[in-house]
């Protein structure tokens, strides 16, 4: 029985003393003491610090090897290596748009492997690997950094003519910022926040039922996301109650005075077309019935040729024409012009010129 309890008592010893060689080993061991949130949010423009502090074991003799690198989100993608510092040289990797804004705080060769990124830009939102290795020892430590943009000054309005007894919507927008944004609308004079109030912090929106002169004063409205805020302001009022019935009846006789004197527009453009085209009938009449211009004494000589020279007929008998108006003398089925004066009295009524012809009838 004894044999046994030594056996049992010689098993315990070993196992507490393999028990303490192994927490030995993993105290002496390369550790990142780097202690801190796992997860870093900063504002765009600023600079940004990574930590990476590091303590070798009396074992860890060979050479320093630091690297940083970005985590790639796919696991099946190689992670991407920004700097590193070997053989006692600082190198820079991958783009040179964050590659150059890298550098190490301290000294990495005493312990400090910290880097800061100078102006951070929000393309650099990526979970960091800082990896020392120093053999035969290794440890690494992951950080994610998020970098937003500060919400920008707002904009306050008033949504509602402000008058009592209606409803008025205070709202609040702010044009640029990192979601999440929240808004909050707080009363600066005048007492608190109405009773009959709600506001919506997503929106911003601040909804005032049954509007009063107890409501009026000057309202501010703050946004703020994780890394910033901003503020605006608005001054409320209270107006009585416009006259609806008066407004409704001053637009609808606008509208009848329009529409009559559309109507009148109309009209008026009517009857100019109708003169106008009166006055284009009665000049056609008018033209119609005009005489024709008297002809001088020369195109009267030339009409009485005309008819000596193309109206000639059988058995008439042609004088020549006299300085005077000849008269016609007809005799039988003959005709004889014989040059006297028909004031005599002799022979048929006198020839007269018809203008119309051109040719004595």
């Amino acid at each position: 029985m004894e044999c046994l309890f030594t056996s049992v008592r010689l098993k315990v010893v070993v196992l507490f003393l393999v028990t303490i060689h192994l927490n030995t080993d993993v105290t002496q061991a390369m550790q990142v003491t780097s202690t801190g949130p796992q997860t870093i949010q900063k504002a765009q423009g600023e600079t940004v610090t990574l930590g990476c502090t590091y303590t070798p074991s009396p074992e860890d003799t060979g050479e320093l090897d630091i690297e940083w690198s970005n985590v790639s989100p796919d696991m099946t993608q190689k992670d991407k290596l920004v700097l590193s510092f070997a053989g006692g040289q600082t190198l820079h990797y991958g783009d040179a748009s964050l590659s150059s804004r890298l550098k190490f705080i301290g000294d990495p060769r005493v312990g400090d492997a910290s880097i800061s990124i100078a102006n951070a830009r929000v393309s650099d939102t990526a979970t960091y690997q800082c990896k020392v290795k120093k053999s035969p020892g290794v440890d690494m430590r992951k950080v994610t950094l998020v970098v937003m943009i500060r919400p920008s000054v707002p904009k306050c309005w008033v949504e509602g003519s402000e008058e009592k007894g209606g409803t008025v919507s205070l709202c609040c927008k702010s044009a640029q910022g990192s979601t999440p944004l929240t808004y909050t609308w707080k009363r600066e004079s005048g007492g608190a926040i109405p009773p009959t109030a709600t506001q919506n912090p997503q929106t911003g929106e601040l909804l005032i039922r049954n509007h009063s002169d107890s409501y009026v004063g000057n309202y501010l409205c703050e946004v703020r996301n994780a890394v910033g805020k901003a503020q605006c302001k608005y001054a409320l009022h209270a107006y009585n109650p416009t006259n609806k019935a008066g407004v409704i009846v001053g637009a609808v006789i606008g509208a009848l005075l329009l529409l009559l004197l559309l109507l009148l527009l109309i009209w008026l453009l009517i009857c100019c077309c109708r003169k106008s085209r009166y006055m284009k009938e009665v000049g056609n009449e008018i033209r119609e019935d005009a005489p024709a211009p008297e002809s001088r004494p020369s195109s009267r000589n030339s009409s009485m040729r005309s008819v000596v020279g193309y109206r000639t007929h059988h058995s008439v008998a042609y004088n020549p024409v006299k300085p005077h108006l000849p008269s016609v003398s007809e005799s039988g089925h003959s005709a004889i012009y014989t040059g006297r004066s028909i004031a005599s009295g002799e022979g048929k009524p006198p020839v007269t010129y018809n203008p119309q012809y051109g040719y004595p009838v």
